[in-house]
């Protein structure tokens, strides 16, 4: 059983998106996406597959169900932190991509059977 964490980033778009012109928004996509390069990118990460729920979620999303996720196997907690951290760093103009998309990410394990449960012989 691997040590490493499974963890599902779950980010949602929040209103201060959907207050921006139309033809203003492309800057914040341009924003997330360099955020989502960066986070695959890191060492001690790797992205398993992402989901983007817009087709089914319309509007601000600001927990469940959210708006699109990232699932990843993850070396250790702080590299989560500093994965949660790319909001705060990644620009949009003048201010930190966060303005516009909230992260949260649940840590857990590949479901397995535990090393310390006994299975019957099949």
């Amino acid at each position: 059983m691997s040590d490493k964490l499974r963890v599902l980033f779950c980010m949602g778009v929040n209103q201060n998106f959907f207050d921006l012109p139309k033809a203003e928004i492309g800057v914040v996509w341009v924003a997330f996406s360099d955020m989502l390069a960066a986070l695959k990118a890191m060492d001690g990460v790797h992205v398993l597959g992402t989901m983007d729920d817009d087709s089914h979620l319309v509007g601000p999303s600001d927990g469940w169900p959210w708006t699109c996720y990232v699932l990843a196997d993850v070396d250790s907690q702080p590299i989560v932190k500093d994965a949660c951290n790319l909001l705060r760093t990644t620009m949009v103009g003048e201010y930190a991509l966060w303005r516009y998309i909230k992260i949260e990410a649940r840590m857990g394990r590949e479901l397995t059977i535990r090393d310390d449960v006994t299975v019957p012989n099949r």
